[in-house]
Formats: structure tokens, C-alpha cells, sequence
């Protein structure tokens, strides 16, 4: 067989999502619905990355091996690196079992913020319960967007975006810190899990300098593709990713919508990608302890 280009064994180049969300976070698609969603837009491959819990992995990786699609074990941290909170993304993590207490402690930490959040909005006036928004967080690590849900669902906002503009969000009045890790506290958990540490989303703001001193930290990764990022910043990143020696990674950052600018698969990640990511893993693996 050849293409209309008449070379023979030419095929479809192949893309894979290395930033997606489920139900055991703050995502609305259970892990193996999100996995079933990426056959059915035609990934290769894809990396589940709830925040602060490694819950969701095995069901996704078992329907995975149903379905032909290879699952990436991975997480979403919150790191502070000079006084700013970057994301950390946790890619092929070949023993989850070892972050999973950390993220235990992680977890409890996501509930006490819930509840001082929820204590706050009372205190402003609007009459949300913590049952209502562990309602809406399920059996998932309970973030702001199950608040917002819980806020949409008493009628005390439009949607999400009005819950987050008026109150939730960054500097508005019941936003409340999270507890965090530092970022090389970040990469050394996700490296005794046997994975490689991304700087998740860093958009403009991240420059050369700020990578480097990332990298000197254990840094391995930068997501340069990501649904935030303008064309420019994509080509600059990549740049520098290359520069510094490390690997480039990207996804769609998916909590479960059906269309949208975070729509499934958008962000086009070549497998190749993938690729210089496991050379990446095996490398680390042969470095002496």
C-alpha cells in the first residue's frame, strides 16, 4: 500500500495526550471512560495525571490493555519554587506505590482547604455545605471546581467561570493557599516513583534561567504544548527545552469537556515525543542511586 504520494508505507503520523484528568480528581470522566474517549479520537497513547492521587491508574491502565491504548502513569503536583506555585507533572511513574503516601497527607491537606473555603463563603453570606462539595468530588482529591460545582448546583452563581471570578479564584475572597512542596521536593518524590519531573504549563513566564535552575533541581521535562500557550511561547519553549537537554512533553490539560480549546487529543503531541520521554525514563533508571 502507498499513499497519494506514492511512497509505500507512509501511515497517519500517530499523537498521543500527556496531561488528562478523571474522576479521581478533579476531572468528570472515570479513568477508564477517559481512556475508552481517547480510542475513540484516535490516540496512541495518553498519560492519566489526576492532582495529588495515583487512585485512578490501574483501572485506566487495565482498560488500556483492552483497548490498545497505552496509559501512562502519572500526576499533578503543586510545587512553590521561589515563591511561586508551578505544577508538576509526574510522567511514567513505574512504582506508584511509592508517592501514594505523600499524596495521602496531600489529600487530607485538599480537605482541611475545602472546609476553611467553605467556612469562608459562609462567612461572606452564601450558605454552601462541605457535604455538598464532597458530594460533588466523589470519591475524587475534592479541589476548587467541585466548590464551584457545589456554588453552580445552589444557584448561587452562573457557572464555573462566575464562581471563580467572584470568589474562588486567585486573589478573590474566599480563595485559600493549598499546602504545597517545593519543587525539588516535587521531583524527588516523583523520581523515587521512577519518573520524570514536568514543568506543567509554564507559559511565558518561564524563562531560560528559570529552567535551568529548574533543571539543576531535577527537572526533566517542560510541557510545551498546552491548550494555555500561544504559538510563540510553544516555538520558545521548545527551543529551550532542547537547549538545556531536556525532553519535551504536552497534553490538553482534559477534565472531561466534549469541545473547547481543552478538547480531547487538541494539542496534536507527536508519539515522538513519547519516544525521547521513555529514552529519558531508561536513562534515569541506569544513573547509580
Amino acid at each position: 500500500m502507498s499513499d497519494a504520494g506514492g511512497n509505500p508505507g507512509a501511515h497517519l503520523e500517530r499523537f498521543v495526550d500527556l496531561h488528562m484528568h478523571s474522576t479521581a480528581s478533579d476531572g468528570s470522566v472515570a479513568p477508564a471512560d477517559v481512556v475508552a474517549a481517547a480510542h475513540q479520537a484516535g490516540l496512541s497513547a495518553i498519560a492519566l495525571t489526576d492532582h495529588d492521587t495515583v487512585d485512578g491508574i490501574i483501572e485506566a491502565q487495565a482498560a488500556g490493555q483492552a483497548l490498545g491504548v497505552r496509559v501512562v502513569a502519572g500526576v499533578e503536583l503543586s510545587a512553590v519554587d521561589d515563591g511561586s506555585e508551578i505544577h508538576v507533572l509526574g510522567l511514567h511513574l513505574t512504582h506508584p506505590e511509592h508517592i501514594a503516601a505523600a499524596l495521602v497527607e496531600l489529600k487530607e491537606a485538599r480537605r482541611d482547604r475545602a472546609k476553611i473555603t467553605v467556612e469562608k463563603l459562609n462567612s461572606l453570606g452564601i450558605p454552601v455545605t462541605l457535604e455538598a462539595v464532597f458530594a460533588a468530588a466523589g470519591d475524587g482529591a475534592v479541589g476548587r471546581p467541585h466548590i464551584a460545582k457545589a456554588l453552580v448546583a445552589g444557584g448561587w452563581v452562573r457557572d464555573f467561570r462566575d464562581a471563580f471570578d467572584k470568589w474562588l479564584g486567585n486573589g478573590r475572597p474566599a480563595c485559600i493557599e493549598k499546602r504545597t512542596v517545593t519543587f525539588e521536593e516535587a521531583a524527588r518524590l516523583i523520581h523515587d516513583a521512577g519518573g520524570l519531573a514536568v514543568y506543567a504549563h509554564p507559559g511565558g513566564g518561564a524563562s531560560r534561567a528559570d529552567l535551568a535552575a529548574l533543571a539543576a533541581l531535577g527537572l526533566d521535562s517542560v510541557e510545551v504544548r498546552h491548550p494555555s500557550h500561544t504559538v510563540d511561547e510553544v516555538i520558545r519553549l521548545a527551543a529551550l527545552t532542547d537547549e538545556l537537554g531536556l525532553v519535551p512533553s504536552g497534553g490538553s490539560d482534559w477534565h472531561g469537556a466534549a469541545e473547547g480549546y481543552r478538547a480531547l487529543g487538541s494539542m496534536k503531541v507527536s508519539i515522538g515525543w513519547l519516544t525521547r520521554q521513555d529514552e529519558r525514563v531508561r536513562q534515569r533508571a541506569e544513573q547509580p542511586a
